[in-house]
């Protein structure tokens, strides 16, 4: 069981950060960020490594099959008993599917003829393929601007769309806890963010985008996501 108090002190202790984009590295050091997550309790201390296993880049070798990865996302989610960090996951995998089916089309594959990459729009996507949009211009505005950066071959444009995407999906989460264990969850993953634009450059994003849209191709099973989203 956590201690509420620790959890008020720990949320204190983190400092605020600048602007996406604006600050130039993350607001401490992992080194100082680890530091104060030993005051989290064993348990949470799990979920939060089993949640950042799961979403992080530098956690995927290159190498990394799609099986291994969507075997590791559908472990995440049997281990994380918080519904608001299954919905972070669900959604942010929603959105590398997208990504995935952007890149798909950009060089010309034809639709997959089974689910593609990871949650609710696996069938959709496929189904609604010749679409500009996939048919989710209303759930998800921003896939004309990502349409319009990946024929303008601007893979750092990309990263810094969906890393501002990501990082809009958890500040809204975050509106609704301030001094619990999800709160600081939210803060790790917006701090990887963060990192993750430090490191950032062009020859890598473009890297990255390719080995996601050659993962997405599997055949992978479906996964139940009743009671996932609101």
């Amino acid at each position: 069981m956590s201690d509420p108090d620790a959890y008020i002190a720990l949320i204190s202790s983190l400092p605020g950060s600048e602007r996406l984009f604006v600050a130039k590295q993350p607001p401490l050091s992992r080194l100082r960020l680890d530091l104060r997550l030993k005051a989290l309790a064993p348990e949470d201390a799990r979920v939060l490594r089993v949640l950042e296993h799961a979403l992080n880049w530098n956690d995927y070798d290159m190498d990394v099959t799609d099986d291994q990865a969507i075997a590791r996302c559908r472990k995440a989610l049997d281990n994380i008993p918080q519904p608001t960090l299954k919905k972070l996951l669900i959604e942010r995998m929603d959105l590398r599917t997208v990504v995935a089916a952007l890149r798909l089309r950009h060089r010309g594959e034809p639709p997959p003829a089974t689910p593609l990459g990871f949650g609710r729009w696996s069938r959709h996507i496929p189904a609604h393929w010749n679409d500009p949009g996939f048919g989710l211009d209303a759930a998800m505005p921003w896939i004309k601007d990502a349409r319009q950066l990946l024929e303008s071959n601007d893979p750092l444009g990309l990263e810094r769309l969906f890393l501002s995407i990501s990082h809009k999906q958890l500040k809204r989460h975050a509106a609704r806890h301030l001094f619990d264990f999800e709160a600081v969850a939210i803060y790790v993953l917006i701090w990887n963010i963060f990192d993750r634009w430090a490191q950032s450059s062009a020859q890598e994003a473009a890297a990255r985008f390719e080995k996601l849209a050659q993962q997405a191709m599997a055949d992978v099973a479906d996964i139940d996501f009743e009671g996932a989203y609101p």
